[in-house]
């Protein structure tokens, strides 16, 4: 049998016990840039966790009519292979209406996540107009609007 002195042992549950935070907490956050197996809706859902960007993939479940109360922006329910519902709210006054979208369509978004009771909101799924972050998109049958 081999040996390992204490601080190797300590070390190594140091480490074991960073690795479950990070998992607990829905992975790591890596901003605005896309990450494969970065946090997923329902990991964000689970925690209760807002302010974070990811990448949902999904079908349109049911389009809702436009939000027109300041910022303009098209509505529109994605679930994921989970079964797990989320709003889109795609700001059609900075990017373009997302084209001939039905019920059923496979849809990509990226953009940034907000939680509420309902499964959440994903937002911001445009480019930014000041600059300072790279943004979002949707994709939808091969073209990517941002």
């Amino acid at each position: 049998m081999v040996r390992m002195p204490k601080t190797v042992i300590g070390t190594l549950l140091l480490i074991a016990g960073a690795v479950l935070a990070v998992l607990e907490n829905g992975g790591l956050s890596m901003g605005n840039s896309e990450s494969a197996g970065g946090p997923t809706v329902e990991s964000l859902f689970a925690a209760r966790r807002s302010d974070t960007w990811l990448t949902v993939d999904g079908r349109i479940d049911r389009i809702l009519a436009d939000d027109n109360d300041g910022s303009r922006h098209q509505r529109f329910i994605m679930r994921t292979s989970s079964g797990h519902t989320v709003l889109v709210a795609h700001n059609i006054d900075l990017a373009p209406r997302v084209a001939d979208i039905r019920e059923d369509d496979p849809i990509r978004v990226y953009g940034e996540y907000e939680w509420t009771d309902r499964g959440g909101v994903v937002h911001w799924t445009h480019h930014d107009p000041d600059g300072d972050i790279a943004g979002g998109w949707v994709e939808h049958r091969g073209e990517r609007y941002r």
